[in-house]
């Protein structure tokens, strides 16, 4: 029987999971630290909104697959994850879960025997990449891998990726957004492999930036990606991707990176996936100097059918941020098919000198316009259209004249 901690804890319940967790403030000396860094176990209560979306995103995945499925977490810290796995996805047949950390190990081991889940998890007291790696032979890999570390997943998405079985769901959490949205880009080149851009934007971006990352180095194994769902909350962006073996799968995998054109003088926007020469052109709007970021992904972000499929899951649980979880599905459900790349309203206005009007009122006058408008899970005030950004400032002009 592994014992209770003897630092201070508290019990915390998640979905229809309790698990003890370090009480956090007892190890916080200045309101300025970060308190989940400074506990002995890892444990970030924000991450809760995370948590319950992969709940329903692995019930979503394991209903398509329509059997039992094997999960691993290589990252566990309290283990809060790898047990709601196992305790609220129905179809799951074991999983393990991982730390190098030895008292995560004995938190995790506590937890477990709490939920009295012996039977299905299995605790292992190792490093990320060497667990993975571990079960990188064939009929030893898994179904789903799921990397949640505290800053990039980049590291393990090699051994991650050789532990995945044909068909397999890669999930990765990403909390390094000062590299990934363009404050620190040497580093986001460094482990990402592209460059970012400091656009309004940039969760969008980070979150094509990891799924690029990963479409690289899963096509050296002869692997290739479908990306079926993403989303992006303050401080993180977390992406869900098939991985089919095949190398004719990872040439079709490796067609959806490019890049990005971006215009900071009049917001103007484009992909391409030619590769950019030396010196970028000039933008097609307004003349200037066009910046870029890339190469990444520019396939989908989100699947139209798995949103919905997860949408249907999420109406049968009860989680106590489900009020959230049905807005970012139900706006995820319909921007799936749309154009890339949101507009922010309120950076236009501040640009333009302008007050800043109701969201919906802008939807409704490109609509007008003939033009198709969606609301974005990404950004509150954003939208995503197939109008050009001078359509977009225009219209935005023309709202303010209206009210004079």
């Amino acid at each position: 029987m592994t014992r209770k901690p003897a630092y201070p804890t508290r019990l915390i319940r998640e979905g229809n999971t309790e698990v003890l967790v370090p009480q956090l403030e007892a190890f916080q000396k200045e309101s300025s630290e970060y308190a989940p860094s400074k506990a002995p176990v890892f444990y970030n209560p924000v991450m809760e909104l995370n948590r319950d979306i992969a709940v329903i995103a692995l019930q979503a995945y394991q209903t398509i697959l329509h059997r039992e499925i094997s999960v691993c977490e290589p990252l566990t810290g309290c283990g809060i994850r790898g047990i709601r796995y196992a305790k609220e996805v129905k179809g799951v047949k074991n999983v393990v879960i991982g730390d190098i950390n030895e008292n995560a190990i004995q938190l995790a081991k506590y937890n477990v025997q709490k939920n009295r889940l012996l039977h299905k998890i299995q605790v292992a007291h190792e490093n990320a990449g060497t667990l993975l790696t571990s079960y990188s032979a064939p009929h030893m890999r898994f179904d789903v891998v799921d990397i949640d570390p505290f800053g990039s997943p980049a590291p393990y998405l090699d051994s991650a990726v050789c532990a995945l079985r044909d068909g397999g769901l890669m999930a990765l959490t990403a909390t390094d957004m000062a590299q990934l949205c363009g404050v620190h880009p040497r580093a986001c080149f460094r482990k990402y492999g592209g460059k970012p851009l400091r656009a309004e934007y940039c969760h969008e971006l980070a979150v094509r930036l990891l799924a690029g990352c990963l479409a690289v180095i899963a096509a050296r194994h002869d692997i290739g990606i479908t990306v079926l769902f993403s989303h992006s909350i303050a401080h993180y962006v977390r992406l869900y991707a098939v991985c089919r073996y095949g190398a004719k799968k990872a040439d079709e995998s490796l067609k959806n990176l490019g890049f990005v054109q971006h215009c900071f003088r009049c917001f103007h926007r484009e992909t391409t996936k030619k590769p950019l020469l030396k010196h970028l052109g000039k933008c097609s709007e307004c003349s200037s100097k066009l910046d870029f970021a890339g190469p990444l992904w520019l396939g989908k972000i989100l699947d139209r059918r798995f949103c919905a499929l997860m949408d249907a899951e999420a109406q049968k649980k009860q989680f106590r941020l489900s009020v959230k979880i049905d807005r970012i599905l139900t706006l995820a459900k319909a921007e799936a098919d749309a154009p890339a790349l949101y507009y922010v309203i309120d950076k236009l206005c501040g640009a333009l000198n302008l007050p800043v009007p109701p969201v919906k009122k802008v939807a409704e006058a490109l609509k007008l316009q003939g033009y198709n408008v969606y609301f974005t899970s990404f950004n509150s005030r954003g939208i995503r259209t197939d109008a050009p950004a001078m359509k977009v400032k225009e219209v935005l002009r023309a709202l303010e004249n209206a009210k004079r």
